[in-house]
């Protein structure tokens, strides 16, 4: 028994002094994200996009009550079939402003991680070139109180480095 405890302790202190020596560093994705450099190009693009499909949206919106007050109006001169048929022309409108609507979400979402894609791909890899440059074991995001409490004479606070090589 004594010399499976002894073995036990002669094959963890590798192990033991080695994680001793681990240094790893810690930064807010975040807050280095929003400082890089073509940041507020992309985010004023995607407003100036954003708007542009708003704005269609209102068009079509308008569009579908112009006709619905149209229908409400006459609907009480209609014959039943020509009643039947306006009916079905604004379902059918309505029914393609949801489908536009909803792309439209789609098409935005789309264009965002598109935008932002090049940008957040540039930070990863200055984040593994910084890791490896400086012999950090891992680099943690302490975006949304991920990481509440850090040893700071084992972790580096990274993120004004990121921010001065991503400007």
């Amino acid at each position: 028994m004594r010399k499976k405890i002894i073995l036990f302790f002669l094959l963890a202190l590798p192990m033991i002094t080695a994680a001793q020596s681990l240094r790893f560093a810690y930064f807010s994705y975040e807050n280095v994200l929003k400082s890089m450099a073509g940041y507020t190009k992309v985010k004023e693009d995607l407003a100036t996009l954003r708007a542009q499909y708003e704005a269609e949206l209102l068009r079509s919106e308008n569009d579908f009550h112009a006709k619905y007050e149209d229908f409400l109006e006459g609907q009480k001169d209609f014959a039943p079939s020509i009643l039947r048929r306006r009916q079905a022309e604004l379902q059918e409108l309505m029914d393609k402003n949801k489908a536009f609507k909803e792309e439209t979400k789609r098409l935005f979402q789309q264009a965002e991680e598109e935008m932002l894609g090049n940008l957040k791909q540039r930070l990863n890899n200055t984040i593994k070139q910084m890791g490896r440059e400086n012999g950090y074991a891992f680099i943690l995001n302490t975006d949304n109180n991920t990481l509440p409490y850090v040893d700071t004479l084992v972790g580096e606070d990274i993120t004004n480095k990121l921010i001065s090589v991503l400007k």
